[in-house]
C-alpha cells in the first residue's frame, strides 16, 4: 500500500486556521475549537480530517486534552510559507517543543486562550499581519499601530536581552489599541498568583520601550493598563479580594494598574475585547446612556460619568475592577446611592463584589451588539437578557 500523501488545508478556510492556532499555541485545547467560526458539527469534522491527513494529533495527560502539530505539519507549513512559520518550529521553543508537564501545559492553554479570544474580537494576532514592533531593532519613531494588535508573551521576548527584565510575569501577552497598552492575563478556572515585582517590572518595562523609545509618536503620553480574563463571571470575586481573605495582598486593587479589566473568556469578553480596543464603539455607547442622563459632575467626590437627578451613575460595562472598587468606596464614604450600568451577564457577580448602595441597570448585549457594533460578522449572545438600553 503506497504511502499517504499528506497535503495542507487551503489557506484561509477553518482548517487552515485551526493550523495556524495549534502553530502558533503549541498545543491548542481542544475545547478551544468551538470557540471559533463554523458550526459544531463541522468543527468537528475538520479536526476528524486534520487527524486522519496526519498533520495534527490530540495529546491528553491529567484531564487535559490538545491539538499538537505532526513532524509532517510542522515540514510542510514552513515549507509552504517559510517567513512565517519557520521561526515557530526552530530551536527548542515552546511552539517546536512544547514540554509535557502540567503547569507548562496549562501555561500554554491559557495563552491559546487569550490568541483565540482576541481573534475573534477582530484583533490582529498573527506576527505576519502586525508591526514588529518587539524585534531587536526599535521601528522607525514615527510609526503607529493602526489596527488593535495582541503580541504573545513570546513576541514580546523576542526584544533581546532586555526582555530580563520581565521574567518571571504571568502575563500571556500585550495589547496595543487605540485606547492605550495592556498587559494581558488569564487566570482560567484558578486563582491567579501574581507576581507583584515582576508585574510591576512588565509595567515598567512597557512604558520605557513602547512609549518612550519605538512608538513615542503614539503612545508618549499613555499609560499602561491590563486585562484579566477568567473563565466565567464567578472569577470576579477572587480577583476583587470577595470571600477569599486575601483583599489585604489584591494586586489587581492596590494600584499597580490605574484600570484593570475582568473579561469571560467566551463571546461575552470578545465583545468586551471589541469596545475595549475601540474608542469609536465606546463613544457610540456612552452617548446613547447618556441621552436619558444629565452629564458628569466631575466636582463631585464620586468618580461619575453622568447623573440620575443627583445619583451618580458610574458606566461599568468594561468591568475596570479598581474603579468600580472607588465608586464603591465612595459612596459609603459620603453616604450616597449610586447606579452602575453594566452588561445583564455582569449584574449577579457585581451584586456579590459591591457594597448595597448600588442599584444596577443592565444592558442587553445582543441589542447593543445590533445598535452599537458594525461587524457584519457578529454572532449573537447565547445568554438570555431581561431589557435593552436602560
Amino acid at each position: 500500500m503506497p504511502d499517504q500523501v499528506i497535503k495542507l488545508p487551503a489557506p484561509n478556510t477553518l482548517p487552515d486556521l485551526i493550523l495556524t492556532l495549534v502553530a502558533l499555541s503549541g498545543e491548542f485545547p481542544t475545547k478551544q475549537v468551538s470557540r471559533l467560526p463554523s458550526t459544531k458539527a463541522y468543527q468537528q469534522k475538520v479536526v476528524k480530517r486534520l487527524k486522519k491527513e496526519l498533520l495534527v494529533y490530540t495529546y491528553s495527560q491529567n484531564s487535559l486534552r490538545g491539538l499538537r502539530l505532526t513532524a509532517d505539519a510542522k515540514s510542510l507549513l514552513s515549507a509552504d510559507r517559510p517567513e512565517q512559520f519557520a521561526p515557530l518550529f526552530t530551536g527548542d521553543t515552546t511552539t517546536n517543543a512544547p514540554k509535557y508537564s502540567v503547569p507548562h501545559r496549562l501555561r500554554l492553554h491559557r495563552m491559546a486562550e487569550v490568541l483565540v479570544t482576541m481573534h475573534n474580537a477582530g484583533v490582529l494576532v498573527f506576527p505576519w499581519e502586525k508591526i514588529a514592533v518587539f524585534q531587536s531593532s526599535p521601528p522607525p519613531a514615527y510609526t503607529r499601530v493602526t489596527q488593535p494588535a495582541y503580541y504573545s508573551s513570546r513576541e514580546v521576548k523576542e526584544i533581546g536581552p532586555q526582555s530580563s527584565m520581565i521574567r518571571g510575569s504571568r502575563s500571556t501577552g500585550v495589547l496595543l489599541a487605540d485606547g492605550g497598552i495592556f498587559v494581558v492575563y488569564n487566570t482560567g478556572n484558578f486563582q491567579m498568583k501574581w507576581e507583584f515585582k515582576a508585574e510591576l517590572r512588565l509595567k515598567f518595562f512597557l512604558q520605557t520601550e513602547l512609549c518612550r523609545q519605538r512608538l513615542p509618536a503614539q503612545y508618549m503620553d499613555a499609560g499602561v493598563d491590563a486585562v484579566v480574563f477568567g473563565a466565567d463571571m464567578g472569577r470576579l470575586d477572587t480577583l476583587m479580594g470577595i470571600g477569599d481573605g486575601l483583599s489585604h495582598n489584591n494586586f489587581v486593587l492596590d494600584g499597580g494598574f490605574e484600570h484593570f479589566y475582568f473579561f469571560p473568556s467566551d463571546h461575552k469578553g470578545e465583545a468586551l475585547a471589541r469596545l475595549l480596543c475601540d474608542s469609536e464603539l465606546r463613544a457610540s455607547l456612552d452617548t446613547l446612556l447618556l441621552s436619558g442622563l444629565r452629564p458628569p459632575n466631575p466636582g463631585l467626590p464620586i468618580e461619575n460619568d453622568g447623573l440620575e437627578g443627583d445619583t451618580p451613575v458610574l458606566f461599568g460595562y468594561l468591568c475596570d475592577m479598581p474603579r468600580l472598587r472607588r465608586f464603591d468606596n465612595a459612596l459609603t464614604i459620603h453616604g450616597r446611592d449610586g447606579i452602575v450600568i453594566c452588561f445583564d451577564f455582569q449584574e449577579e457577580a457585581y451584586r456579590r463584589c459591591l457594597g448595597p448602595r448600588i442599584q444596577f441597570q443592565c444592558l442587553d448585549l445582543e441589542a447593543v451588539e445590533r445598535s452599537v457594533f458594525p461587524s457584519p460578522e457578529k454572532r449573537l449572545s447565547s445568554s438570555p437578557s431581561s431589557c435593552p438600553l436602560p
